[in-house]
């Protein structure tokens, strides 16, 4: 079931942030868009790069980032089909903010993982 959207993002100044937030939530689009800044791939190369997603959710979390103009798809007239996908010029602009989820993950929760530590609340 789709989510609500914000309308305009005029309600509050965290508002953009919010949006933004909105747009990659979901257990599965953060990683989808981080596999997909290496390359254009196929549906099963990224089910492979994600072996816990179920086939069900993964379609669903592509529709999402397609219909969010994140990620293209292109269908090819072949037999059997080939489905691409591939961040679109507005996925590719969160790029940066990807790799930075990534760089504070790996240091802060993975270290923290490797040292026993947890998320600890403030």
């Amino acid at each position: 079931m789709p989510r609500t959207r914000h309308a305009s993002l005029d309600c509050s100044p965290g508002c953009a942030v919010e949006a933004t937030l909105a747009l990659i939530d979901g257990k599965w689009k953060g990683v989808i868009l981080h596999h997909l800044g290496e390359g254009t791939m196929r549906f099963n190369e990224i089910r492979r790069r994600l072996p816990n997603v179920t086939q069900r959710m993964l379609t669903n979390q592509l529709r999402e980032l397609e219909a969010d103009g994140l990620i293209t798809r292109r269908v090819y007239a072949e037999v059997p089909p080939r489905v691409e996908y591939a961040l679109s010029p507005r996925g590719r602009s969160l790029a940066p903010v990807i790799r930075a989820l990534k760089d504070w993950g790996d240091e802060h929760v993975m270290a923290g993982r490797a040292g026993g530590e947890g998320m600890e609340a403030a």
